[in-house]
């Protein structure tokens, strides 16, 4: 079965140390949730794993390919950055022929959600809009696996239950990477959660060690 295995990563920001020798791997029919508070590294292993960020040191392969830049991951892994990435100036319908093989383009052409929007350019979409157009791209796409970045991040609850429903939908020939804010959809959609933590990641068996590891608040 095919598999993202990433081991080694370690990156530090003036002196401080973000991530420490960490190791993620995710298979084909797998969600794996990456969950931790603001500010503890999800966004930068991500981009790590991709090859838009450098690391002090890192291994990244899929199957026996390595990936060391962005040049590497082409049709194995995709990525949803935090920011927007559609171009400017372009119609919708177009960027879909451009980005899909044909055997996809069809599912997204005649989709509910993307159909009222073809004729328009990513600058008149709103910011929901634009996220299930990024996201419906690269699920598409022939990557075997896929990284999302706060995928639910502006987007209303209807959107959110899709975006759900496309990731549950393709996880059957690919891998997944999801980090979010918005945790309970995390843990819902995730087969394995892992827990970033002070550089150093950790399997979470049991929603009650994300209590124990300070991530939820006890209620009283």
């Amino acid at each position: 079965m095919s598999r993202l295995f990433v081991d080694s990563v370690t990156k530090s920001y003036n002196n401080r140390v973000i991530l420490s020798d960490v190791f993620l791997s995710c298979e084909i029919g797998e969600v794996k949730g990456l969950i931790g508070r603001n500010g503890s590294g999800k966004s930068t292993l991500l981009k790590i794993i991709f090859g838009v960020e450098k690391a002090e040191s890192k291994f990244v392969k899929v199957e026996r390919n390595l990936i060391r830049s962005t040049t590497d991951c082409k049709g194995l892994i995709s990525y949803l950055p935090q920011n927007h990435f559609l171009p400017n100036g372009i119609k919708i319908i177009k960027i879909i022929n451009l980005f899909l093989e044909k055997k996809y383009r069809k599912k997204l052409l005649t989709n509910e959600f993307v159909l009222p929007l073809l004729d328009k350019t990513s600058q008149e979409l709103s910011g929901g809009q634009r996220r299930i157009i990024e996201i419906l791209l690269l699920i598409h796409s022939k990557a075997k696996f896929i990284l999302l970045d706060e995928p639910f991040n502006g987007v209303g609850p209807i959107l959110k239950d899709y975006i759900a429903e496309c990731i549950l939908e393709v996880k059957e020939h690919k891998g997944v990477i999801i980090t979010d804010h918005d945790y309970e959809n995390v843990l819902k959609l995730s087969d394995n959660i892992t827990f970033l933590k002070e550089g150093y990641l950790r399997e979470i068996k049991d929603r009650s060690q994300l209590l124990e590891l300070g991530y939820f608040v006890r209620m009283d």
